[in-house]
């Protein structure tokens, strides 16, 4: 719906000005900017959880918008919010907000830094509320920007090449759905004598078959490597393992899950017939990698480099449900991203935690941290037991409906998914029992849990332990707007 008092371009601004002001004051106090930062990213949950509560299920748009901008070329300052960029808005809110407790204690040019944590959430927010291509795009380019410079300055050794990678996989793909967005407006200025970027105008536009194959591979080209999707994965484990905690933890709970609502939000409903010409190729790079990831974490001994990997899995499990194209699956897959997005966000949490402490992330090296660190040892063992799929626990209720709607239309697929569920089995067990029983380390800081740890993981935990008995509240979001996504394909 039209509102008169802007708030979705509040919520938009609201980091850039933080931003801002933590640039300025990180020029004589280096601890002014964190607390700047601090109440900027609180200040932009308050607003993300008030649209929540303020909505009611529907399909179409809650909050809406829309501006001239750049009218000679037929650019607009298109927002809109619905119930499913809601939910993944007030994620990126919540673990932003716990992004910069973690990074807390940073020292080096902390007013850049936080800055740039909150250009990255406006970024991310960005994303999910433009609903016009090229104001999409800007945004989606402006993500790469500070990603880039967290890894590459704040990061660990290799952290130039990580940053490079990341970088030029994501770039050549973002090129992609860039000639992809002009051509679709020259094509559909020519059919209709309207030159616009607007996402429901372009969804009018009349593509024949192979016009359609070629527009989305671009569009998906994007999308896939951002997710990321196997072959197009290699990026993600260096610039976990090579970023700084909070780098990490915006890497798994942002822009993975920008890609797969770039996917729904605008490939799939701009060419629903190759989408559908395309999902047994989408499943069967899902299933490799899942199994794949599952094989090449249980090799691993970097344990930021386990957990990175486990993602990747998982991120193949949610893609899995997306291919499957029907409502129980679809919703199934966003539930899953959600509460990956938690319990991953968790385990790099308490990996930092866990590296302070020892020096370490090798498993070589690490061994019996229950004994000396008993609550933080806890709070680990949660979020490995949410991230194998533990009933009663945030990511299980995802994985059921996933495999309830993929086993509904293809059977064999869900057979196959199992087996990869069970296979990560492998590698989760290995790193709980690495970290916390086996040898003890020696651990140079004796102190389990400092104040500030304790509150950036109690809610962590409270919300696997709450998603996974009761995920309703977010299902009632998603429900209708994926209906909708779903029609608009032509749901099979």
């Amino acid at each position: 719906m039209a509102i008169d008092f802007p708030l979705l371009s509040l919520l938009l601004f609201m980091p850039l000005a933080g931003a801002l002001v933590c640039l300025v004051l990180g020029m004589g106090n280096s601890t002014a900017p964190r607390w700047v930062a601090l109440l900027t990213a609180a200040g932009v949950f308050v607003v993300s959880l008030l649209l929540c509560l303020l909505q009611t299920p529907t399909a179409g748009w809650l909050f809406y918008e829309d501006y001239r901008w750049i009218e000679q070329f037929g650019v607009r300052y298109t927002l809109g919010l619905d119930g499913l960029s809601s939910v993944l808005i007030l994620l990126t809110a919540f673990l932003q907000l716990l992004a910069v407790l973690v990074s807390w204690r940073q020292e080096r040019a902390p007013g850049v830094f936080f800055a740039l944590l909150l250009v990255l959430e406006m970024a991310a927010i960005g994303v999910l509320l433009a609903l016009d291509l090229i104001l999409f795009y800007l945004f989606w380019e402006l993500m790469l920007i500070p990603m880039f410079f967290l890894i590459g300055v704040w990061g660990y050794q290799r952290r130039f090449q990580a940053a490079v990678k990341f970088f030029l996989y994501t770039l050549i793909g973002s090129l992609c759905l860039l000639l992809a967005v002009i051509s679709l407006y020259l094509l559909h200025g020519d059919q209709t004598g309207t030159y616009t970027f607007a996402l429901e105008a372009l969804k009018q536009t009349e593509l024949s078959t192979t016009q359609e194959l070629i527009f989305f591979f671009c569009f998906m080209a994007a999308f896939v490597v951002k997710v990321p999707l196997f072959p197009f994965h290699s990026w993600l484990p260096d610039a976990h393992a090579e970023g700084p905690a909070a780098g990490s933890v915006d890497l798994a709970g942002l822009l993975l899950k920008t890609g797969v609502y770039g996917m729904i939000r605008f490939a799939f409903p701009l060419f629903p017939v190759a989408a559908q010409k395309t999902l047994p190729v989408l499943a069967g790079l899902a299933l490799v990698g899942l199994f794949y990831a599952a094989w090449v974490a249980y090799q691993q001994v970097d344990i930021k480099r386990i957990v990175a990997f486990s993602s990747i899995s998982h991120m193949g499990f949610v893609i899995l449900g997306l291919a499957a194209w029907n409502q129980t699956a679809w919703e199934g897959s966003l539930l899953l991203m959600v509460n990956h997005a938690i319990t991953t966000a968790g385990l790099f949490v308490v990996v930092a935690m866990i590296e302070q402490r020892t020096g370490s992330r090798s498993l070589d090296q690490l061994g019996g941290l229950w004994k000396s660190h008993p609550n933080m040892s806890a709070f680990f063992l949660l979020f490995c037991m949410a991230s194998l799929g533990l009933p009663g626990l945030a990511n299980f209720a995802g994985e059921i409906l996933i495999l309830i709607g993929v086993f509904t239309v293809k059977p064999l697929w869900a057979v196959i998914a199992v087996g990869g569920i069970l296979f990560s089995a492998t590698y989760t067990l290995r790193l709980v029992q690495g970290t916390l029983w086996g040898n003890n380390c020696e651990p140079h800081d004796k102190q389990d849990l400092h104040s500030r740890e304790w509150l950036v993981l109690i809610p962590l935990a409270v919300l696997v332990v709450a998603l996974g008995c009761y995920p309703q509240p977010v299902l009632d979001l998603l429900r209708e707007p994926l209906s909708a996504l779903l029609l608009v394909g032509g749901m099979p």
